[in-house]
């Protein structure tokens, strides 16, 4: 990577706001463990680095502590918040525990000064505080650029060696011009241009698979979801027929969802695509099962079952494709931890079991998630799976309370048909988290014409969300809601009733199982 810059990570729950805001510049940016040695970093030739903030205390027995010679490089770093602290107890500064914690918005007062982190930006602005000790003497050859309320030395810079502190956070949204402070470090002192994109980003990505793939075999399971169709459509553009995906079917998909994946694969792409129909398998193992978590294991076991025997039948192969992406393999660094403790385990494909040797190839374990739906349109992929909504792994069994039966299937699968339709046609899809119906194992009395029935409930559920962790439900125009209850109940045979779930994450999560 040409130009980059690296984000040492001290176990701030905000380093990968850091790092998206670092790529919204269209520059690089790689975040790795906070005592990552400076030979390392060297190393990965950066054009300069940023000390993300933390929870601990500097002067703490178990505080995370940097290589003293990353200040050493010769490289503009920047400190933020904890990181601030860093470079003052390294640099003969002073930390001391404020008689007043700073935390939410403040004020920033900037000084009449020609700091490039400020260049463009009004002399006062609000930014956002989270920190209970604070600056009380700036490290050598140091001078103060900004002040808050309680702070003196809320933005400091030594201009000549390049280092720059920010008592502040300046990459989340509630410091409103703090994109702005990023992209002066990055571009103004950092000298980084606009090189990161996703058209530079396929050519590189494409050489990279090329020389691990060499002439070996690669699999991939293809679930039809964001994350494995861009691996899949990025992966073939470079090894074309070296690539195999399996597809499996489990009878818990939606509506189409086989003949969707071998239309754009197998028929667009021409992506050699193994099917496998197990979906009276998965019928069988789920039944008399009622317990969610029993459910989840079931399709979780039989999916490595039959994708195992698939790999057989595919023939021989030296590497294993996966779609993970870049939240999944950083978490926060634990405090005195391990950097090995950093990689989570991954096999997207459904937990594969170690005797299943292979090798790994993923090629979007450095992008976010917006990332890889631009990369899959950059592909050519089309809309209805670069911007498709998340989809649990296992299917419609978390979407039918009780026993999941292939009659049930078919019950949700329609009305579950109909949402998806109804949120695209009233432009809502697309905007939102999440859209989808639910069966709940109640009948209940109805009347349709001068017959009684008895029949399943539906309940849709709507919810936005940014990132899954805390959702609230959509308010649905009241036009949508009658449409889409007319139309269930009109159109789904073994329905007479639906409601709308009006609760958030937390107390409830937006899965119903």
């Amino acid at each position: 990577m040409n130009e980059q810059i690296v984000i040492l990570d001290f176990g701030s729950q905000y380093t990968q706001v850091i790092a998206r805001r670092i790529r919204e510049c269209k520059v690089y940016s790689t975040i790795i463990h906070y005592n990552t040695p400076a030979s390392v970093i060297a190393e990965m030739n950066p054009a300069g680095i940023i000390l993300s903030g933390g929870p601990s205390s500097v002067y703490a027995k178990d505080a995370p502590l940097p290589d003293r010679a990353v200040f050493d490089l010769d490289l503009p770093v920047l400190g933020v918040c904890f990181g601030l602290q860093l470079m003052a107890k390294f640099l003969n500064g002073k930390v001391e525990r404020g008689q007043k914690r700073e935390y939410g918005k403040g004020t920033l007062r900037v000084k009449k000064t020609q700091c490039r982190l400020f260049d463009g930006l009004p002399r006062e602005l609000q930014v956002w505080n989270s920190h209970g000790d604070k600056l009380t003497r700036l490290p050598d050859d140091f001078k103060a650029v900004a002040t808050t309320e309680n702070s003196g030395f809320a933005a400091i810079e030594n201009a000549k060696a390049r280092f720059y502190g920010l008592q502040f956070h300046p990459e989340v949204a509630h410091t409103p011009k703090g994109k702005k402070i990023i992209s002066n470090f990055v571009r103004k002192i950092c000298g980084c241009g606009r090189k990161w994109t996703m058209r530079n980003y396929i050519d590189q990505a494409v050489d990279e698979i090329r020389a691990k793939a060499g002439k070996e075999k690669v699999i991939l399971g293809l679930s039809g979801g964001v994350d494995s169709s861009v691996a899949a459509a990025l992966i073939h553009k470079a090894i074309g027929k070296q690539l195999t995906c399996i597809f499996v079917n489990n009878g818990v998909l939606r509506a189409n969802e086989a003949s969707v994946v071998k239309k754009v694969f197998a028929g667009n792409f021409k992506v050699k695509l193994h099917y496998e129909d197990a979906a009276n398998l998965f019928m069988r193992k789920l039944r008399g099962v009622t317990d969610p978590e029993t459910k989840r294991k079931i399709i979780g076991n039989t999916f490595i079952d039959v994708f195992q025997k698939a790999t057989r039948k595919v023939g021989k192969a030296r590497f294993l494709a996966q779609g993970t992406l870049y939240p999944d393999v950083i978490e926060s660094v634990p405090i005195g931890g391990n950097p090995a403790a950093l990689i989570k385990s991954h096999h997207n494909v459904g937990g594969l079991p170690e005797k299943m040797k292979f090798d790994l190839i993923e090629p979007l374990r450095c992008l976010f998630k917006d990332e890889v739906r631009q990369l899959g349109t950059e592909l050519g992929l089309p809309m209805e799976i670069v911007m498709r909504q998340p989809f649990p792994g296992p299917g419609l069994a978390v979407r039918i309370l009780g026993e999941v039966t292939p009659e049930r299937c078919e019950i949700l699968r329609n009305a579950d048909t109909i949402v998806v339709e109804e949120m695209k046609l009233n432009n809502l899809y697309y905007k939102i988290w999440q859209s989808f119906a639910v069966l709940l194992p109640v009948r209940s009395v109805g009347v349709m014409g001068d017959e009684r029935t008895y029949e399943y409930t539906i309940a849709v559920r709507a919810v936005e969300s940014k990132d899954g962790m805390t959702a609230d439900w959509v308010k649905l125009p009241y036009k949508v809601i009658e449409t889409l209850s007319s139309r269930i109940i009109n159109e789904v045979n073994g329905v007479n009733r639906v409601c709308l779930d009006v609760s958030s994450k937390p107390p409830a999560t937006i899965e119903w199982e």
